[in-house]
This record gives C-alpha cells, structure tokens and sequence, in this order.
C-alpha cells in the first residue's frame, strides 16, 4: 500500500514539474501559431472526453455539448470581469500580465475559482436539461439537446450584460477586460483530471451501471439499475467538464463569441468521439487533437481558403473510418503502456 502510494506522489509530483515547466517555457520558445494549436488541442480534449462519459459510457446521443461550454464561458468571463473591483483587484484591468509566472501565481485563484464556478453553472443546466430529456432515447434525445444549444445561442444573444451578438471582452463601462489567466498549466493539468476521472469511472463498480445502460438499457432496469439516475449523472458530469473547458477557452481568448458555440463545434466533439471510438478515453483524445491541428496545418500549409473544406474533411474521414473501421479507431478499447511491455 506504500510503495502505491509513493508511486502516485511521485507521478504527481513529476506531472506537476511538467506543468509548471510547459506554463514558463512553451510561451518563450514556442511560434505563437503552434502554441494556440496546443493549447485548443488540449482543450478539445476535455470537451471530447466530457462527451464520451455520455455518447460512449451511457449510450446516449447528445450534439448540444457546446451550449454547456458557452455556458462556463460566459458564467467565467462575467465572473472575473464584473467581479474585479471587489474580489480581483489584484489583477492588471487590462488582463495582460507582465510575465507568465506573475499569470500563474497572481492569476492562479482567480482562474481555478472561475473554473469551477462555469463548470457549475454548466452542470447545473445540464441537470435541468438532462432529468426531463434524459428519459426519452435515440433521435429524440438528440432533437433535445440541439435544441438547447439553440436556445443557449438565442439567450446569451439577447444578454447586453454579456455584449450580445457583438461578444463579451469585458465591462466598457469600468474599463475591465477579460484576463489572459489561461496557460499550458491549466489546460493540460484539466486534461490530466478529466482523463483520470473518466478512467476511474469506467473501471470502478460505478462505471458498471454506465456501462451496463450502454449494453442494454430494459436489461440494466430490470436488473434493479435507476437507469435515468445513471444517464442524468452521466450527462452532469459530462456538462461540468464542458463547463470547465468553456472558462479556459475564455480566458484564452478574451474575447467570446456565441458562434464558437453553434451547432457545427458540437457536431465536431461528436466526431472526435466517433472517430476514436464511442467509449474510448484515448480514442477520443486522440481523434481531438487530430481533428483541431487538422485545420490548421491545412490553413499554414493551402491558405486560409482550405478552411472551407474543413467540414468536408470531417465528413470524408467519418465515411472512411465507418467504411475501414465502424468502431472507431481504438473501438472500446484504451491505449496503454502495458501493451508496449508486455512480455510475449
């Protein structure tokens, strides 16, 4: 039990080394265009990953995941924005920090307070959202949540406190814009939590239910399985992650727009998820960051012109891999280093 434990401080330990050392060196020696890639790689990641806890453990068929990151977005960006006089004062009103170690200590409960407090908000909406809807299956369950993300889209648009259809950077009356808190630390050491999370689950007897709902959903109910209560928890958890994703995409960028949140970015987290196969956490890791850098290194290398074709390019691949391989490319299996090792 020891030496167990020793083992999870140390690599504790080591992850937190190499956070701390991505978060001051990757903005110094990284090209500005490659360091965005990484860090929306990281992102789509936690987003990918969110929405396999519902799509691939539960079985369920969600394409609104989106409206739950503008949801942490929106909820994270006010917070720090129009919080500042009385409880951030001792961040720069312009958002821009002189160093990215003064960001990360100066900025660091700022960000992880409004990470929480999006990823919240996110969970809470998908508890309202999720216990009536959750009990419909298939198609049905799919018009639901594309409906929400409508309706995400329609409220935050009609919201002046949050700059409407013009996008939110910060208060124009009190001259607060919204930080730059987001760094390589905080993105990837959420990837790391949400990975985790997700794993444990899925090998734990709690998982068990998720997966049983997946396999068939009249035999987990018969079995004495609360198959709406899994599913609601299940869509929760999914949103909270979302939410979460949603703060650091705020922070990252400053400046929000409620189309990064439309239909088309929900049906790219259900591609992600698809394309490494439905269930799969390093599949769906995979496939997100594959299908973010995708875009870009097709725009660095043809021209801004090629992002046209990005959908097309999404849609070739699904037809590829539903033809080459249906499952996905890991299916429901993980990637793991004891495959490397093993002894033949």
């Amino acid at each position: 039990m020891q030496k167990t434990m020793l083992k999870r401080l140390g690599g504790a330990a080591v992850a937190l080394a190499v956070l701390m050392a991505g978060s001051l060196l990757f903005p110094l020696y990284l090209q500005d265009v490659v360091y965005r890639v990484v860090m929306l790689c990281g992102i789509a990641i936690i987003m990918a990953v969110s929405l396999n806890l519902i799509n691939g453990f539960t079985g369920q068929f969600s394409i609104g995941h989106a409206g739950f990151q503008a949801v942490g977005a929106y909820v994270a960006a006010a917070l720090t924005v129009y919080g500042h006089n009385r409880l951030f004062s001792f961040i720069p009103k312009n958002g821009d920090f002189s160093s990215p170690l003064y960001s990360l200590l100066s900025g660091g409960p700022v960000m992880l307070l409004s990470m929480l407090v999006g990823g919240l908000a996110a969970a809470g909406i998908g508890y309202l959202v999720g216990l009536p809807s959750l009990r419909l299956r298939g198609d049905y369950l799919a018009i639901v949540t594309l409906g929400f993300g409508e309706i995400i889209r329609v409220v935050v648009e009609n919201l002046d406190v949050v700059g409407g259809p013009r996008g939110f950077s910060g208060d124009l009356n009190s001259g607060v814009q919204v930080p730059a808190l987001t760094n390589f630390f905080w993105v990837y050491g959420t990837v790391l939590v949400v990975i985790l999370v997700s794993r444990n689950l899925r090998f734990s007897v709690h998982g068990l239910s998720y997966l049983s709902v997946r396999e068939d959903e009249i035999a987990a109910q018969a079995m004495g399985i609360n198959t709406t209560t899994v599913k609601v928890k299940a869509f929760v958890l999914g949103a909270f992650f979302a939410g979460v994703a949603g703060a650091l995409f705020a922070h990252y960028e400053r400046t929000i727009l409620i189309t990064s949140f439309n239909f088309v970015r929900s049906f790219d987290f259900v591609t992600m998820v698809v394309l490494g196969g439905l269930g799969s956490i390093t599949g769906a890791a995979l496939a997100a960051v594959v299908l973010t850098a995708l875009p870009e290194v097709l725009r660095y290398s043809l021209g801004q012109q090629a992002n046209q074709y990005r959908l097309v390019v999404y849609a070739l691949a699904l037809v590829i891999m539903m033809l080459v391989r249906p499952q996905g490319i890991f299916g429901r299996g993980e990637l793991s280093p004891k495959r490397f090792f093993r002894k033949k």
